[in-house]
């Protein structure tokens, strides 16, 4: 008995570049949480913070309401993204949302840092960082050479100053999102500066 062959393979094509394509998205998401994850100091720690940061989004109404309420906001601005990351300080990484809004680039740590004042009293504060669109002179993907996995957004500024982010669920989301504010933000000041 003979089994028909199948003439029309190309028509099992777009499918099978579908699964690849999925199968590349997931691999990158879970590097992405693996990578996340292991920046953390505790993995109690890590969970507690998620936990907290879902609840307080849930609480306030959103992310975008968080951000409002995070830094000023100017009328037109928009928040066109928020990412969980880390920033890399001296004293290690720290976790946090990054915003990327058509004005700013903005970080805001997940948990707040216990300080000493001058008079020993205890003051939790959170850490923020704030850049604006105008002063961000490039940014710039890096990967650790020894680790592949470990990939870094650094965002240099034009008075001197830079920042690493690290430890996102999407890193190439984060980079094209980041690249889109900065070239919206060029596109406009050329504009503005035209009309001037």
């Amino acid at each position: 008995m003979e089994i028909p062959v199948d003439e029309t393979p190309s028509r099992h094509l777009p499918v099978l570049k579908r699964m690849s394509k999925l199968g590349k998205k997931a691999n990158n998401f879970a590097t992405g949480v693996k990578e996340h994850v292991r920046l953390a100091p505790k993995i109690t720690e890590t969970v507690k913070g998620k936990l907290s940061l879902g609840a307080k989004i849930i609480q306030v109404g959103g992310v975008e309401k968080i951000f409002k309420q995070l830094f000023s906001v100017k009328e037109g601005e928009n928040l066109l993204k928020a990412c969980q990351c880390y920033l890399s300080t001296t004293a290690g990484p720290i976790a946090g949302l990054l915003f990327i809004s058509t004005n700013k680039v903005a970080f805001c740590s997940e948990r707040s840092l216990k300080f000493y004042s001058s008079s020993g009293e205890l003051i939790r504060v959170h850490y923020k960082v704030l850049i604006p669109l105008s002063k961000i002179k490039r940014v710039d993907q890096r990967v650790n050479m020894k680790k592949q996995s470990e990939k870094y957004i650094e965002v240099y500024t034009v008075d001197g100053f830079d920042f690493w982010f690290m430890g996102f669920l999407n890193y190439q989301k984060a980079f094209k999102y980041l690249q889109q504010a900065i070239s919206q933000s060029c596109k406009w000041m050329m504009n503005k500066s035209l009309t001037s």
